[in-house]
């Protein structure tokens, strides 16, 4: 971000729905539409050129799907993080595109106000779910295997108990804040601490940090 400017690429096939979510991000001073793209291959092109902050991703586009697109913009590129939107409330497209890297999801129904904070929240390293999703996310973790990673024991077995306890309550949905509260220490020991499991866990943000707990079955759904 420059300047405490977020900078916004909007990809969506849909002009009405580009142009709309352009008028509304514009008239936000601190948030700048820098790009926009009518489907996921040129999505990824224009991270390329433009270097936005966030991306905000449809799903469905012809050509290269939302999905991929953001697994390419995150194998890529290590600073674009990108909220997916869908007026498809469906748990596969949001598991899919959280494996795939995305930072955050939005159903396109919602407000303005809340477009705008979820695209704050994102770029500032935040994980994003509304909360619809969230709780259908939690029941389809329950219905699946497990599926960690053939290291994933080994993994998280180099965490500390603190860190393992900070990474079930970032699963369940806790801010920071929240988190600090829960634990009784201050706010900034808890950015400690993530900052030390994503490195450890090689992961790029909370978002995966969760995924990561569900799928190790270090969280319970339910």
């Amino acid at each position: 971000m420059t300047s405490g400017t977020v900078r916004v690429l909007i990809a969506d096939d849909q002009m009405m729905v580009r142009e709309g979510f352009s008028v509304l991000l514009g008239a936000m001073p601190d948030i700048e539409v820098v790009g926009e793209a009518v489907n996921g291959r040129e999505a990824v092109e224009r991270v390329r050129e433009l270097a936005p902050d966030v991306v905000l991703m449809d799903i469905r586009m012809p050509e290269m799907n939302g999905i991929e697109a953001t697994r390419e913009i995150v194998a890529a590129d290590g600073s674009a993080k990108v909220l997916v939107l869908t007026t498809f409330d469906l748990d596969e497209y949001v598991y899919q595109a959280l494996r795939a890297g995305a930072s955050g999801f939005l159903l396109k129904d919602a407000s303005a106000r809340q477009l705008a904070e979820g695209i704050r929240v994102v770029a500032s390293g935040e994980a994003l779910l509304a909360p619809s999703v969230t709780k259908r996310l939690i029941a389809e973790f329950s219905k699946l295997p497990a599926r960690p990673g053939p290291n994933a024991q080994a993994a998280y077995g180099d965490l500390t108990e603190r860190e393992t306890e900070v990474l079930v309550l970032i699963a369940k949905g806790l801010s920071n804040a929240e988190i600090a509260e829960r634990l009784v220490v201050a706010e900034s020991t808890i950015k400690t601490h993530v900052g030390r499991i994503l490195v450890k866990l090689g992961l790029r943000d909370r978002t995966q940090a969760a995924v990561f707990a569900y799928e190790a079955r270090l969280v319970t759904p339910g």
